[in-house]
């Protein structure tokens, strides 16, 4: 071998790696975005101390917004539709007084940081309203699935366990 085909090998060999390099920080910086607007869906049960609020709450911990693609809505371990104004109204039918409910549909966005209430209570009493606390932590439901910007992922949010 020649000092010249050493070389054209030589600067191949480099080409080819600097070829991988790129191809793997182009990949590494795709995940890296996606993760850095990745939203996050809690859910938690509120018994509220000093403003007597109790509900349900969704709160957005990630760092972007999550956009809604469906709701599902069990009732005593029945699916009773997505989390709308008609299943709002069956849920409260039979309760003496109606909670306040946010509605959720597909295509709705929470943004990074937002919290809200699905249904909740304003001057909640344990005496009086034990029967709404029962219902959102024993009876009722209420699970969303969402997605990043990106779309594809199908995450899911459910409450927590009683």
């Amino acid at each position: 071998m020649n000092s010249d085909t050493v070389t054209a090998i030589s600067a191949t060999a480099i080409a080819l790696g600097s070829l991988w390099v790129s191809i793997s920080q182009t990949r590494a910086t795709r995940v890296h975005n996606r993760q850095s607007v990745r939203p996050l869906l809690e859910m938690r049960r509120i018994k509220g101390y000093e403003d007597h609020n109790a509900g349900l709450q969704v709160i957005n911990a990630g760092l972007g917004p999550a956009l809604v693609t469906n709701t599902v809505v069990r009732l005593d371990g029945e699916d009773i539709g997505p989390w709308n104004r008609p299943t709002q109204h069956r849920v409260k039918a039979s309760l003496p007084v109606w909670p306040l409910t946010y509605s959720l549909r597909p295509g709705a966005a929470l943004l990074a940081g937002q919290s809200v209430f699905l249904i909740h209570l304003e001057q909640f009493s344990e005496d009086e309203h034990g029967w709404f606390w029962d219902l959102i932590a024993q009876r009722l439901v209420i699970e969303i699935h969402y997605e990043s910007l990106y779309g594809g992922e199908n995450f899911k949010a459910i409450p927590p366990p009683p």
